[in-house]
């Protein structure tokens, strides 16, 4: 990021409009308010066919299916930071769409409102990664039932990369593992903003060679 690190928490202005303004800012509590239930909403699903099933192996699939997607959204999580939000941009035109995305947050990684991912990205993303669920593992593979099952582990690994990422900037994490999250995000942002990708694990890190020796 091309741009100079603001460790105040005032935040930066993104627009000129007040509405438009409104929107760029987002606090924790409405990504649980709005998430949470999206988890439980396709757990109960997977836990409904599950019982309607019966069967050991189909109450097993249930941890197993929401395991995986938990997993899965580690994966996501690397991609979608490196890939997207740290995309090189060409001309003026796409910097400024970037840096709305998440340069800001780099400019301004201390400000207590942006932080979390705001609805009007999230939605559309998580919209996307659903339909990318049916249709793998619907219409390519007919495994219809293991869709709730991994969206639910999905959008709670989702959820626990955001509030962890907004702890690692405003909480105090002293100790063990949450210490060594909160000095590896923030080594990106203040020494490698080109490396160091994972936000709640490394391991994607250093499947791809993007933590340093």
């Amino acid at each position: 990021m091309s741009h100079a690190i603001d460790t105040s928490q005032e935040p930066i202005r993104l627009f000129k409009s007040d509405f438009l303004e409104f929107f760029t800012h987002i606090s924790p509590v409405v990504v649980l308010a709005i998430w949470l239930p999206v988890a439980l909403f396709f757990l109960g699903r997977a836990i409904a066919e599950a019982a309607g099933a019966g069967g050991a192996a189909s109450w097993a699939a249930v941890p197993a299916g929401f395991l995986i997607g938990a997993f899965i959204w580690t994966l996501t999580e690397y991609l979608v930071h490196r890939f997207v939000f740290h995309h090189k941009p060409n001309g003026p035109r796409q910097e400024r769409i970037f840096f709305l995305f998440h340069g800001v947050h780099h400019a301004q990684p201390m400000s207590k409102t942006r932080l979390v991912m705001p609805p009007i990205v999230s939605v559309p993303l998580a919209s996307f990664f659903y339909g990318l669920f049916v249709l793998v593992l619907g219409m390519l593979l007919g495994a219809w039932a293991w869709i709730p099952r991994l969206f639910a582990g999905f959008v709670a690994g989702y959820l626990c990369y955001d509030m962890m990422h907004y702890a690692m900037h405003h909480f105090r994490m002293a100790h063990g593992y949450w210490r060594f999250v909160k000095i590896y995000h923030m080594s990106h942002h203040f020494k490698t903003p080109n490396m160091r990708f994972g936000v709640s694990s490394p391991l994607w890190d250093m499947v791809f060679g993007t933590r340093p020796e």
